[in-house]
């Protein structure tokens, strides 16, 4: 894949995009924010992080490996390389400038074995490699402040290490199991306390904004974007870090409680020792 660096405008056409002019205004709490010990110069080399050409290649390779289908734009991940060479310069200069402007996702709806349905947003392949960047730019910065209890999409943690501890809680007599349905919450977030969250730790406003832009971008259903107002969408590669900030207070708040837990992304379990303490903990989350 060419990186280069570059100074040319973006130029996307408009059909590939999520449907919303672009706004030298932007909403809510990521304007004028800054880190706690951090200037504003400072953050400012979170884009640049995000653009340099070794962290683009490794988002690159991650996203070819995960391979996955196409978003609206049709491009898959084998049509990616040819597109970036050509188109490439354009939109590293707009994400630089604060100005690029995320495709619409793609909707799909994924059977669940119990009945139902799960809805993921799946994003271009181009959108793909860039929250890819961004993850891995933003993830050293909020991994240290989650919880030992979270294990989902996070260095180092897994499945097997959440189902150890949950196999301790059992053998201290924690028979009862609390399961809590976080799956409609991420339908519901609002999307300005999200980002007052995000912005604890990010104070570059371009990060910020394409952040929001990300969030906000519309989803594409049999050939019509419906706008989001709200909620975080689930599929790209920046979903995950952004679960596990939103639910960072979610689990603090089991721990001041003094509750024995475990958190795999949106299925957290609390185990307790009777079907007493266990209606106690319904009725109080």
């Amino acid at each position: 894949m060419q990186i280069d660096d570059a100074t040319r405008q973006a130029t996307a056409p408009e059909t590939e995009r999520s449907g919303r002019m672009p706004s030298m205004a932007v909403s809510g709490a990521e304007v004028g924010t800054a880190a706690d010990g951090q200037t504003k110069a400072e953050g400012l080399r979170q884009m640049d992080a995000v653009v340099e050409r070794n962290n683009l290649w490794r988002a690159y390779e991650r996203v070819m490996r995960n391979k996955g289908a196409a978003g609206v734009d049709g491009l898959t991940v084998f049509d990616i390389k040819q597109w970036l060479q050509q188109h490439w310069p354009s939109v590293k200069a707009a994400l630089l400038a604060g100005d690029y402007m995320p495709a619409a996702i793609r909707k799909v709806e994924i059977p669940k074995p119990n009945g139902g349905v799960r809805t993921l947003g799946i994003p271009t392949v181009l959108d793909r490699l860039i929250q890819q960047a961004l993850l891995q730019v933003l993830q050293p910065e909020f991994e240290p402040g989650f919880s030992e209890h979270s294990y989902g999409f996070r260095p180092g943690r897994n499945a097997w290490q959440a189902v150890q501890r949950a196999q301790g809680y059992i053998r201290e007599g924690r028979r009862w199991v609390v399961d809590l349905d976080l799956e409609k919450f991420f339908d519901r977030v609002n999307h300005d306390i999200l980002m007052s969250r995000i912005a604890r730790k990010v104070n570059d406003d371009r990060v910020l904004k394409l952040i929001r832009r990300y969030l906000e971008a519309g989803m594409m259903s049999d050939g019509i974007v419906s706008a989001r107002t709200e909620g975080t969408p689930q599929g790209g590669p920046l979903s995950p870090l952004l679960s596990n900030i939103l639910l960072t207070d979610l689990d603090r708040e089991l721990e001041r409680r003094g509750h024995r837990f475990c958190r795999y992304a949106d299925d957290c379990n609390i185990y307790v020792g009777s079907e007493a303490a266990g209606q106690h903990a319904m009725a109080s989350i």
